[in-house]
């Protein structure tokens, strides 16, 4: 694909997720900018008037916007402050998207998501199925990750990875990563001698850049380690990306030479295999003897009962668990369906073995094929 042809294809995506950071909707202060709010939103607006482009905006700062209400100065460390400021913030965010897109006569929907919400199977399909009819009744769904409930176990990270998935689970045609930095550079922005990359083949061009991490701003969580990683989530699922400044949002969203574009280097995968391998947090591990971890990397084959050697960790069934070799190295990750206290008894057995003697409801996979995905293959 040349680049003239890739920037076309942004221009004509039909499904756009764009992910604005904090540093990029807030003041010095930390409280919402509503004149940064408004452009972003006379761009969006612009872009999807007439109704051929849909729009799914993933917005950080809720946090940062509540911090100047609760007398904070900078963002906390500590959870329990974090969340409180979520729970400020994220009231005022939404309110704000929602009398700016009003000018256009656009409604916002609000959606909010942990993990959680993405990894299990009937959770997942809530998610995607939200915001499918979002966009077919013509509303704009504003996604942050619920910062008020959740915890560090349970948690994204950054926006930029829960945009990647999003862009994912909606099926969208081109993924914006917008922040305050114009795109990816060979070296330091700041620094005389440092050039733009304009377009990414694949990971071996960037290979050579050292790529920083938060900005000045500190109301964010991410910086360019997280949208590269994110950027490279999304075009191993068959996504292209443009990562550029809040400033260039219409240019890049028209197509235009702006910021960095990441062409696609893979396909679609199901869609919460994606999920369980980006956004889960296992709650566990199952340790599996040679011959399953032949079966389930090589093979794709379920893990059964028979296979497993030992269980670490307190979990239930349906929780993410991953799956490691004899030597500790995790080699898959997938939802299992024994409570670990039930595991230490089925070890080394076969399922018709088990069945006999506990009844037909251990006679199944401890991790099935369709909810597993191989970490190294």
């Amino acid at each position: 694909m040349t680049g003239a042809k890739g920037r076309t294809d942004v221009a004509e995506a039909h499904r756009v997720v764009v992910k604005v950071g904090s540093s990029s909707l807030t003041t010095a202060s930390g409280g919402l900018d509503a004149d940064r709010v408004d452009a972003l939103v006379d761009v969006l607006a612009k872009s999807r008037s007439g109704g051929e482009r849909e729009i799914v905006l993933v917005s950080s700062g809720a946090i940062a916007a509540g911090l100047a209400p609760l007398g904070l100065r900078r963002r906390p460390k500590d959870l329990a402050r974090q969340q409180a400021a979520a729970s400020v913030g994220q009231g005022l965010l939404v309110a704000r998207y929602t009398a700016s897109f009003a000018r256009y006569g656009v409604r916002v929907g609000q959606v909010l998501l942990t993990t959680d919400d993405t990894s299990r199977r009937a959770h997942h399909r809530n998610a995607s199925r939200t915001l499918d009819k979002l966009l077919a009744m013509g509303a704009l769904p504003v996604v942050n990750e619920n910062d008020t409930v959740a915890t560090d176990e349970i948690r994204f990270g950054d926006n930029d990875r829960l945009a990647a998935l999003v862009a994912h689970l909606v099926r969208a045609g081109l993924l914006v990563l917008l922040s305050d930095v114009d795109g990816l550079y060979d070296g330091d922005p700041a620094a005389a001698g440092t050039a733009r990359i304009a377009e990414v083949a694949g990971p071996a061009d960037i290979e050579h850049v050292k790529i920083g991490s938060a900005g000045k701003a500190g109301v964010g969580t991410g910086g360019m380690v997280t949208k590269v990683e994110a950027a490279r989530i999304a075009a191993a699922a068959g996504i292209p990306v443009v990562l550029t400044s809040a400033s260039q949002a219409a240019d890049a969203l028209a197509g235009r030479d702006t910021g960095t574009y990441f062409h696609p280097t893979g396909r679609r995968s199901a869609d919460r295999l994606l999920w369980l391998q980006h956004a889960s947090a296992p709650r566990g591990s199952l340790t599996l003897d040679d011959g399953a971890v032949r079966a389930v990397v090589e093979g794709r084959k379920s893990l059964l009962p028979a296979g497993i050697a030992a269980v670490e960790g307190e979990f239930i069934a349906g929780d993410p668990v991953e799956l490691r070799d004899t030597a500790g190295r995790a080699v898959a990750r997938g939802l299992v369906n024994f409570d670990a206290k039930e595991l230490p008894r089925l070890f080394g057995r076969s399922t018709r073995e088990l069945a006999r003697e506990l009844g037909p409801a251990y006679e199944r996979e401890v991790v099935h094929r369709d909810d597993l995905v191989v970490l190294h293959p």
